[in-house]
């Protein structure tokens, strides 16, 4: 009995002391304070330098404009969760999260979320995460249903407070459709995600209502059919999902949306990806002028009406910068003193050296064209003649004899 008690005390002692270590590891968990200008200082507690060095290389103008730009995600899934972690680490300046899902140990086959997490609503567990990892990011979290009344109305709502560019990272036909109704109304650019239900493929499309093909211009074809979505789904199977898959398509959202918000590189209207022929198909979808959602006609019928004005725009701009280049030599000086002619001084140039005098020393070796007949073209013809005047003579005194 007396070995019991003992070893009950000492267990007790170490379940003791391994819960004062866990609680001191967490309330020792560094956390960075907030930056107020983003810095190229390269320096290790600087978080933009390596960020910066895209402005410092020229590939973005203004990296620090990242910081004026509102991105939303609906979404909170495998792909919208790590492209919502992939703005955070670029700085974005504020962030809009929209699920309705609590997070679950099913999930824990993609990225971003943890078991600690599990039970609590996607959007409230991203916001955890991502304030750890980039205090300077607003977060707004909307754990809701966007496809119910209520729903739509709230999120209609949010995007009415200013956002640059909407991220569609749903999984089904429903939201997306109700997402691409908000954009419509709104004259809302966004861009549409999606990853089979193989999980071996994925797509990434830009939506620009009057512009582009809105979600709704070319449906699916078992929507197109009248079929319900909901019905396709057998019991007790799931879709699958590769946390790579998700990574790439993810990946491709984000620096499309990079591109787009920063005004760098060729944005993608429509990228595919197929993992097991790393295939990347792309092609452009222009609007559906039977498109069924009246939204959209209306804003094709907008885009329409500003297209000679915003053509006129376009062709003052380019000739303003042509009128605005000074032609100058490409090379002002150089030290191999080497200089540049025109091509139409060419034949002149030619003319002019053939006719100088060589430097001292040096002679032509061959006669020019004038010389050369004054002295070989009178000899011949003397030569010719003679000849023949004495062949007549011989000829002659044969004949005679």
């Amino acid at each position: 009995m007396a070995a019991l008690t003992d070893f009950g005390l000492i267990w007790g002692k170490i379940q003791e002391l391994v819960s004062r270590i866990m609680s001191s590891s967490k309330t020792s968990i560094p956390r960075r304070s907030k930056v107020k200008d983003m810095s190229a200082e390269v320096v290790d507690s600087n978080p933009y330098s390596r960020l910066m060095a895209l402005q410092r290389m020229g590939i973005v103008e203004n990296y620090e404009r990242i910081r004026d730009y509102s991105v939303a995600i609906v979404g909170i899934g495998g792909v919208g969760s790590v492209a919502a972690e992939m703005l955070t680490r670029c700085g974005i300046g504020r962030l809009l999260l929209y699920d309705y899902d609590t997070v679950e140990l099913a999930n824990m086959n993609r990225l971003f979320f943890r078991p600690d997490q599990v039970g609590m609503t996607k959007t409230d567990a991203a916001v955890q995460t991502l304030s750890e990892i980039n205090p300077d990011v607003v977060l707004e979290s909307y754990s809701m249903n966007i496809t119910t009344v209520k729903g739509f109305d709230v999120f209609i709502n949010s995007l009415k407070s200013g956002v640059d560019l909407v991220l569609s990272c749903v999984d089904n036909y429903e939201a997306r459709m109700v997402i691409n109704q908000a954009c419509n109304e709104l004259r809302q650019t966004w861009m549409e995600s999606g990853v089979s239900e193989d999980a071996v493929s994925g797509h990434i499309q830009l939506l620009i209502p009057g512009e582009t093909a809105c979600f709704a211009c070319a449906p699916p074809l078992v929507v197109a059919s009248g079929v319900d979505e909901r019905t396709l789904k057998r019991e007790g199977v799931c879709a699958a999902s590769l946390p790579t898959t998700m990574g790439v398509v993810a990946g491709l959202l984000v620096q499309n949306c990079l591109k787009y918000l920063l005004k760098f590189g060729q944005v993608s209207p429509y990228l595919g990806y197929n993992s097991l022929k790393d295939y990347f198909p792309t092609m452009e979808m222009k609007p559906n002028p039977q498109c069924s959602n009246a939204a959209c006609v209306d804003r094709q019928k907008e885009y329409m009406e500003s297209k000679p004005a915003r053509d006129a725009a376009a062709k003052a701009k380019i000739e303003a910068e042509v009128s605005s280049v000074i032609e100058e030599p490409l090379h002002l000086d150089n030290e191999w003193n080497i200089s540049i002619v025109d091509d139409s001084d060419a034949g002149s140039s030619t003319a002019a050296n053939t006719s100088s005098i060589l430097p001292e020393g040096l002679v032509h070796e061959l006669p020019t064209a004038d010389k050369y007949s004054e002295q070989v073209g009178p000899t011949v013809t003397d030569g010719i003649d003679d000849d023949l005047e004495e062949l007549q003579r011989q000829l002659d005194a044969l004949n005679s004899s």
